[in-house]
């Protein structure tokens, strides 16, 4: 039976009381309000409703650390060692078009480092909770990053871009030659379950751009205490920026890395196979 600590306590409290309402409204998507952020990137009532509910509770709960969401300024911390990191609705296209899979993201930083997160499936009921030290689960199952060898075997998952967003070093050529080496890749419009599912071993890899902090923070100290590796495309860096993120299992990590940098390389002019 898995422990919790208090602070996943307190961030799995958060998620469950935004739950409520975007479970509610998501059997209503037809009737929300929606207004435009920009091209093709759409914020819903439930959307801040949500980012509203998380902020209230992990405010309440430890009120001298920092916090910064999707939808909401940062605010600094008073204690100067601790941020919370909150996407409220991650995979809000999903939602709005009606299809289940989305997710609330909540990472915990401290000193500049990512030590605990949590990535609630709402709809699936979910919930993927990790902090450093204590292993990566999903409800009361300890979860590992999976075991596959061989590139082959791999199934990988990536973020396309849609209007209005860079889609980074020839995104294209990643995805064909991805396609041509591996046993496929998946296009599922969010960016925490991707990584959660990284962790719990249903996929191999996952790498995107042009990320923000918010999508991956929880995610990257989930598949690190399941066993995986997270870096930056090129293998150096921080991916908790969000610049650019690999995550997959030790020995599939490499490899990936060389196969997607070496598109990288030829859109930049650098060669590369």
């Amino acid at each position: 039976m898995a422990v919790r600590s208090p602070v996943i306590n307190v961030m799995v409290r958060a998620a469950e009381k935004a739950a409520k309402g975007l479970r509610r409204d998501f059997g209503e998507v037809e009737q929300l309000q929606v207004s435009r952020k920009g091209p093709a990137d759409f914020v819903s009532t439930a959307d801040l409703k949500a980012d509203r509910a998380i902020r209230e509770e992990l405010s309440r709960a430890r009120p001298d650390y920092g916090l910064v969401t999707e939808e909401h300024p940062e605010t600094k911390a008073a204690d100067g060692r601790h941020r919370w990191i909150v996407d409220p609705l991650d995979g809000t296209t999903n939602f709005l078009h009606g299809i289940p899979h989305w997710a609330i993201s909540i990472g915990l930083e401290r000193e500049g480092e990512i030590v605990a997160g949590v990535i609630y499936d709402v709809v699936k009921s979910e919930l993927y909770w990790a902090e450093k030290g204590a292993g990566a689960w999903l409800n009361d199952r300890r979860l590992r990053v999976s075991g596959r060898r061989r590139l082959e075997e791999a199934l990988l998952a990536t973020g396309m871009a849609f209007k209005g967003r860079d889609k980074g070093p020839d995104l294209m050529g990643q995805i064909a030659a991805a396609t041509d080496q591996t046993a496929g890749v998946r296009r599922f419009g969010s960016a925490a379950l991707d990584l959660a599912w990284v962790a719990a071993g249903r996929l191999d890899g996952y790498w995107e751009r042009n990320l923000g902090v918010w999508d991956v923070a929880a995610g990257i100290v989930l598949v690190r205490e399941a066993g995986g590796y997270v870096t930056e495309i090129e293998g150096s860096g921080r991916p908790e920026s969000g610049a650019s993120i690999l995550a997959a299992n030790d020995v599939l990590h490499r490899p990936l890395m060389r196969m997607l940098s070496a598109r990288e390389g030829r859109r930049a002019g650098t060669g590369g196979a």
